[in-house]
């Protein structure tokens, strides 16, 4: 039923192959998909390839997925919502762009870093503390501690890239994957995660500071890599990951 997909736009394609096994009748609606580490073995990709096809396919109004019980057909009666265009960036490919751009920042934010520059990032911190219960401010909070360290290089240019690669989570394909994996606890981690990048640069420690960063996202990863709760989490970073970070 399955068959192996090409390298390009991988999630993309395995969305599309299963759409067409829903539209086709090969998938019937309230039948339940094999689970993650299932589907990619026989697709041959990753699992979180699978977890982003899995998304968008949701956000269409194919399937339904249920944390801890699995991935279920749906009989679609209505229009998909904002789906991402064909060239949509998923969250990885995106993680990925972050680690090769923010630890290099993070680095040379850690050389010019002024006390008014830690005192802003200390305001930031401080009101996100008080927003983890609200996942919407939570969200701005972190958009705006990322936007902070850019803007201690004062680049016009680097600004706007790392605003709006933040700004691509504010879809409702991103809304839909974060509604499974964020939460206050994730909230707070980020946070703390966010501290430590805070006092590197406070310390004029490049070589800390880009590594707080890349930990940063590996950690963001590692969250965005759990499973629909069928199986334990993943929890190792793959070698090409850390590669992007800059390891």
């Amino acid at each position: 039923m399955f068959s192996a997909v090409e390298s390009r736009r991988l999630y993309r394609q395995v969305a599309d192959q299963m759409r067409s096994l829903i539209e086709r009748g090969e998938l019937a609606p309230g039948s339940r998909l094999p689970a993650e580490r299932e589907l990619a073995q026989k697709l041959g990709v990753s699992r979180p390839t699978i977890r982003e096809a899995l998304i968008v396919l949701e956000v269409e109004g194919f399937i339904d997925i249920r944390m801890g019980s699995g991935i279920y057909v749906t009989a679609r009666r209505v229009p998909a919502l904002d789906v991402p265009p064909e060239d949509f960036e998923g969250p990885f490919e995106l993680l990925r762009a972050r680690a090769v751009v923010e630890c290099a920042i993070a680095e040379e934010a850690a050389r010019l870093a002024r006390p008014e520059h830690i005192a802003i990032l200390d305001d930031n911190i401080t009101r996100m503390a008080a927003a983890l219960e609200d996942r919407r401010q939570a969200l701005a909070l972190d958009r705006e501690f990322h936007v902070l360290v850019s803007g201690i290089i004062a680049n016009q240019t680097l600004n706007r890239f790392v605003g709006s690669i933040h700004d691509m989570r504010m879809t409702p394909y991103f809304e839909k994957l974060a509604s499974y994996f964020e939460n206050t606890d994730t909230w707070r981690a980020a946070m703390e995660e966010h501290r430590v990048i805070r006092d590197a640069i406070a310390a004029g420690d490049p070589a800390a500071a880009r590594a707080a960063m890349r930990a940063h996202l590996d950690q963001s990863q590692i969250r965005l890599s759990a499973s629909f709760g069928e199986e334990p989490s993943d929890s190792t970073i793959p070698a090409a990951w850390r590669r992007a970070g800059g390891n």
